[in-house]
């Protein structure tokens, strides 16, 4: 699904809740590679929740107003809104293409909501905007610090992938995004069977069990194919691999698999400044790794 180009340095920029709250290191990090590369992200004034899921039924309008709204306010401020969180990409990419082929619902959405959403937004993930914006030679030549050696295991999930033919940012049964970044910053991307498999999403707040027994099959899966570290695009997605790691981390630092976001990926390879890193919250520190294999010390 290609969206229009940019024309201009900054962007609108949705964060969603779990950027503002449980999430802020992706954030942080975010914006602090965003602005290394010469995008500007401007926040949405007085945004609020998508819904953070896409309705089951294509005739449920009520749970698509949430979303609308969203992307109304976003079409005064662009052609295009990005976002950083899985989560919310999906909900809002799926609300684009639906009101965008179907008009009947999009004037029932624009009744209740008593606005005016045009279906014409195009929502863009940051990754869908480095690799087709600024294209992977521009993010490359900002790197100042290869990660070479560095094995880094791309883990996709679910919500950035499918379904294909409303998300439509790669191929969900063998993407390339996240290898293509990977090489970009000098490390090797690691290929392990769980990839793409399922995390557990939001079955960890009703069932946890669940949610933490596939996560750690993931973990183990990037594990025996030769892991440092797991990047992901998505804050659930995060959390859930990384915190059933907590009692790795209380027995012996450093001997779990750390868990990070692409963006912090980007900020260690631009040479950032580690205040933009946010790795204090991780369960799994992920400073041993970069120590013994790029030369990350552990001084501040």
């Amino acid at each position: 699904m290609g969206g229009v180009k940019h024309r201009g340095g900054t962007y609108p920029y949705y964060p969603g809740c779990t950027l503002s709250t449980q999430a802020r290191a992706y954030d942080r990090s975010g914006r602090a590679v965003a602005a290394a590369l010469g995008i500007g992200l401007q926040e949405l004034a007085e945004w609020q929740c998508c819904g953070a899921t896409f309705p089951l039924t294509i005739d449920d309008s009520m749970a698509l107003i949430a979303p609308t709204r969203v992307l109304c306010q976003a079409q005064d401020s662009g052609e295009r809104v990005v976002t950083l969180c899985a989560v919310c990409f999906h909900v809002l990419r799926r609300c684009q293409v639906l009101l965008a082929d179907d008009a009947q619902m999009l004037e029932r959405i624009n009744w209740f909501i008593e606005q005016d959403y045009r279906g014409e937004l195009h929502v863009a993930h940051l990754l869908e905007v480095l690799r087709d914006d600024l294209g992977w030679n521009a993010v490359g030549s900002r790197v100042s610090r290869p990660l070479d050696g560095l094995r880094v295991a791309p883990y996709y999930g679910c919500l950035l992938l499918r379904p294909r033919e409303e998300i439509g940012l790669d191929d969900p049964e063998d993407p390339s995004i996240l290898h293509d970044l990977i090489r970009v910053v000098g490390a090797d991307p690691v290929d392990f069977p769980y990839a793409i498999e399922c995390c557990g999403s939001y079955l960890t707040a009703k069932e946890p069990r669940v949610s933490e027994r596939l996560s750690r099959e993931i973990v183990a899966s990037a594990q025996e194919s030769g892991a440092d570290l797991l990047i992901t695009a998505c804050p659930l997605c995060q959390f859930n691999l990384d915190y059933p790691q907590r009692e790795t981390r209380a027995a012996a630092a450093g001997d779990g698999l750390p868990v990070i976001y692409f963006t912090q990926l980007l900020a260690v390879a631009f040479g950032l400044p580690r205040d933009t890193w946010g790795f204090e919250d991780h369960y799994v520190d992920p400073i041993p790794a970069l120590t013994s294999m790029v030369g990350i010390s552990h001084e501040v």
